[in-house]
């Protein structure tokens, strides 16, 4: 990626962005984004670039009702000529199957839309409305946890990245729940702009620059907690506590539950979502990135003492999950 963006500095025009606004939307899920955009803006200008083109806008335009009560200005999607439209934000809302049902017309046009745009993205559960318009067909996407499955089960073709933080595929970014349309706010201005421009952005909005797009949603041991209750409780603070062991096998894990291998594999996939390995990949994943963030630890030793024998193995567990290197990772979460 170009440190100086992708297109803006010797672009003839603002770039249009557009935040599409429907009735019960979430409020930070637009507002998180809009914030974004207007710094980069700003800082655009104060460095002699033309900055964005930006506009709220609305089927039919008028105010249109927040989820929390608040009314939002917009403009008429009409008043926009489709071919000048560079990015398209969709947000999300709590009822988002009522709204879908009820927004045939926003379905239409970003149907419409998409193929002339640069970018078409959605945050949180606007990932159903572009799955609706038939964009994320065959495509990784990225909605809030808990409708991953619902996601899943409406729209089959959509390949479902469950722990991302955003995903970017084509001209289709998606995002997480809520907090996590700044994170993909963020990555847009610095395919832009460079990575200069999204952290003077993000210091001045007092967060990351970006967590990396395969960053977890939350943490495995909350993620195993809340899907399955008090089932595995145990064994995943066991897990947590022996990291360092590298055979960390079914096996094993099975003997500490007191199943046969095959049963326990069985039901630890219908109940987590996940295989034993899998779980066990993502728990020392977390706790290498927790010491990359908060101790001077060297990578090897850290590879040691996560169980993954060796810097080489770490490595291609960060590059498989979050599609960066563990130094990496460690570069940006001393930068933010």
């Amino acid at each position: 990626m170009p440190n100086n963006g992708d297109f803006l500095p010797s672009a003839p025009r603002r770039p249009l962005v557009l935040f599409v606004a429907f009735p019960g939307m979430c409020m930070l899920d637009m507002a998180g984004p809009q914030t974004v955009f207007w710094c980069a803006d700003r800082h655009m200008r104060q460095r002699g670039q033309a900055g964005y083109a930006r506009h709220t806008v609305s089927v039919e335009g008028g105010p249109v009702q927040t989820l929390e009560g608040v009314p939002m200005h917009t403009e008429a999607l009409a008043d926009f000529d489709l071919a000048g439209v560079d990015t398209i934000i969709v947000p999300g809302a709590p009822n988002i199957e009522q709204v879908v049902q009820h927004a045939q017309p926003l379905v239409d046009w970003l149907r419409a839309a998409a193929p002339g745009t640069r970018r078409t993205t959605s945050v949180c559960s606007g990932a159903f409305v572009l799955a609706q318009a038939g964009l994320l067909d065959g495509k990784r996407a990225a909605t809030h946890w808990r409708l991953c499955d619902r996601l899943k089960e409406l729209h089959p073709k959509v390949e479902i990245d469950r722990d991302a933080i955003f995903t970017h595929q084509d001209r289709v970014w998606t995002s997480a729940g809520v907090t996590a349309g700044i994170d993909l706010a963020l990555a847009l201005v610095e395919a832009d702009c460079g990575r200069d421009l999204a952290l003077a952005v993000a210091r001045e909005l007092v967060v990351f620059v970006k967590r990396p797009g395969g960053h977890a949603q939350f943490s495995a041991l909350l993620q195993s907690q809340l899907r399955d209750g008090d089932k595995f409780e145990e064994l995943h603070l066991w897990i947590t506590n022996n990291l360092g062991e590298e055979n960390l096998t079914v096996e094993a894990l099975a003997r500490r539950v007191l199943m046969s291998p095959r049963n326990f594999s069985r039901v630890y996939k219908d109940t987590t979502g996940r295989t034993p390995a899998k779980a066990v990949e993502m728990f020392r994943l977390e706790a290498a990135r927790r010491m990359l963030e908060e101790s001077g630890r060297n990578i090897d030793q850290i590879a040691r003492e996560c169980g993954f024998g060796d810097e080489a193995r770490m490595r291609q567990c960060f590059q498989r999950n979050l599609s960066e290197s563990p130094s990496a990772y460690r570069e940006r979460a001393r930068a933010a």
